[in-house]
């Protein structure tokens, strides 16, 4: 055909090199279009088994979902336009009408593979995040990242169609590129939390509701942004942490223990015979085993104070709920508190002792003396001093 001729030439020409082709090709056209009607029902088959998947897994929690989203994302004049491919080729179409059918294959195939793609990305990611957005902890920024997907896929098949059909896309491959540097220079602070997110979205360090601790701040996460993270602290006020500095520093993700670990010192006063004091860890592990869901793993001395004679128990709380840990180590220094008074053993507290002299220079001690102590060993310390 001649590509000078005017329009309404090239449709006559067009029409006629169709009409010959069908006088002349007639047993091979039908054999191709029942062939072509077969492929299209087999492809509607194959979606309808992805929507079936798709429906016995509402949450989109399973790989299998995955694969059910790109079989149900098949889109009917993709499959037409590949049937009437193979039938252009299998029964000898002009080459007029075989550029026009490749044309359309061409478009349409550039544009179910981006919706394929698009679903299979889109597909990994909800797996990642758990489910859908009321469930994934990441639901407000789910809605972005969909967005840029589809931006980033069919722009890559706009520039594929456009190149498969003969235009020259280097120039608008270096625009782009160029467009896309400047703009990730200029929000470079927004991608890097954009990126954390994602990092949060695949590697789940937490998720809404757990118990955090990070930095000097303690709470509940409330919301994952796509920029930052809302924290309800213990103290009751919303802490807003960006993603980025939110996973640059240490994370303590205090919902995943079934159990707390309750580490508690206290003093003796130093008159405590020495008998007493090697009895105190059996009082302690009697007490935290008699309290409900505590476990005693130690207690026992650990050093002289100033004013004290100084011990230290450990004992596991098994709850993840703060308010439970918190109720029962109330619970068991109530118990050691009330045991101790009953076996009169004495808590220390900071003292001074002041020493005086008698009018001869012996020493007048702040206690009794013990059995056997004399006033002349007072004087002699006085003496040796």
């Amino acid at each position: 055909m001649n590509k000078q001729a005017p329009l309404d030439i090239q449709t006559g020409q067009l029409w006629g090199e169709m009409i010959a082709w069908l006088s002349g090709h007639l047993l091979q056209i039908i054999l191709g279009t029942a062939a072509g009607a077969v492929l299209v029902l087999v492809m509607l088959g194959i979606k309808i088994i992805g929507v079936r998947i798709c429906g016995t897994d509402p949450d989109h929690v399973h790989w299998r979902t995955v694969v059910g989203r790109v079989l149900a994302g098949s889109r009917l004049w993709f499959m037409i336009a590949f049937a009437a491919r193979l039938v252009a080729g299998y029964a000898g179409a002009p080459v007029s009408v075989m550029n026009t059918i490749e044309v359309f294959f061409v478009i349409a195939t550039a544009l179910q593979v981006a919706l394929w793609a698009r679903e299979l990305v889109l597909g990994v990611i909800e797996h990642r995040a758990g489910g859908l957005e009321e469930s994934s902890g990441l639901g407000s920024a789910l809605g972005i990242i969909r967005l840029l997907v589809t931006i980033a896929i069919f722009v890559i098949a706009i520039v594929v169609v456009l190149d498969n059909l003969g235009v020259n896309v280097t120039g608008l491959i270096a625009g782009l590129g160029i467009g896309g540097i400047a703009i990730g220079l200029a929000a470079q602070g927004i991608f890097a939390d954009l990126f954390a997110a994602l990092a949060i979205l695949f590697d789940r360090p937490f998720r809404r509701g757990d118990s955090v601790r990070w930095d000097t701040t303690s709470g509940t996460v409330e919301q994952i942004g796509l920029k930052s993270t809302r924290v309800r602290a213990i103290t009751g006020e919303e802490v807003i942490i960006s993603n980025k500095n939110l996973l640059d520093k240490e994370l303590h993700n205090m919902a995943r223990l079934n159990r707390r670990r309750i580490t508690q010192t206290f003093g003796l006063v130093c008159e405590t015979p020495a008998e007493v004091c090697a009895r105190v860890p059996a009082i302690v592990k009697e007490v935290v085993e008699s309290c409900d869901k505590c476990l005693y793993l130690r207690c026992g001395m650990t050093g002289y104070g100033a004013s004290s004679l100084d011990f230290t128990f450990e004992f596991d709380v098994k709850s993840e709920v703060w308010q439970k840990v918190f109720d029962a180590r109330s619970e068991v220094l109530i118990a050691v508190l009330k045991r101790f008074r009953e076996e009169k053993i004495a808590f220390a507290y900071p003292v001074q002792v002041g020493f005086t002299a008698a009018p001869d220079g012996t020493l007048i001690m702040p206690y009794p003396p013990e059995e056997g102590e004399t006033k002349r060993e007072g004087t002699e310390l006085e003496e040796d001093r």
